[in-house]
């Protein structure tokens, strides 16, 4: 499959990077649409261990579990990267060659604010509904509706 390109989407939020980072990981729970879990409204946690080598993962109820990504890089406050293990299906993909990637960073912004900028590539490796995927993360109800929770997280 030819290279597709990549998803770019940019927010700001009234706080410093430092909390922005924090927010967007250790509090992925207070902001994460719970629909767009596996667990929906039973969702007990969602969570990105902020360190390389570090879990993206879920957890619903009867200690049901689930991995969704894994922590590639983690330069706080200013970066975070990990792999979207998730194929177009919404099924889990252990192989990490097929998943994609996504790379979050945070800049200072004037007032104090941030500026974060979230970069989802490599739908390729998704195979070939790699591009449908890409579509459809880059839709009104993908990434901009994810980061726009988050924003609203830390605007409130």
């Amino acid at each position: 499959m030819a290279a597709v390109d990549p998803i770019v989407v940019t927010v700001e939020v009234p706080v410093t990077p430092d909390v922005a980072f924090i927010v967007f990981t250790a509090r992925l729970g207070g902001w994460w649409p719970a629909e767009y879990t596996w667990s929906g409204d039973v969702l007990a946690l969602i969570a990105i261990e902020p360190r390389v080598g570090g879990r993206c993962f879920e957890r619903g109820p009867e200690r049901f579990e689930c991995d969704w990504g894994k922590v590639i890089a983690c330069e706080p406050p200013e970066r975070l990267a990990f792999r979207w293990q998730i194929d177009p299906q919404r099924v889990p993909v252990p192989d990490p060659a097929k998943a994609s990637e996504v790379e979050v960073t945070f800049s200072e912004a004037p007032g104090g604010a941030t500026g974060l900028q979230l970069v989802h590539s490599h739908f390729d490796r998704h195979g070939d509904g790699g591009e449908a995927y890409r579509d459809a993360l880059a839709s009104p109800q993908g990434w901009p509706f994810i980061l726009e929770r988050y924003a609203a997280a830390l605007a409130g």
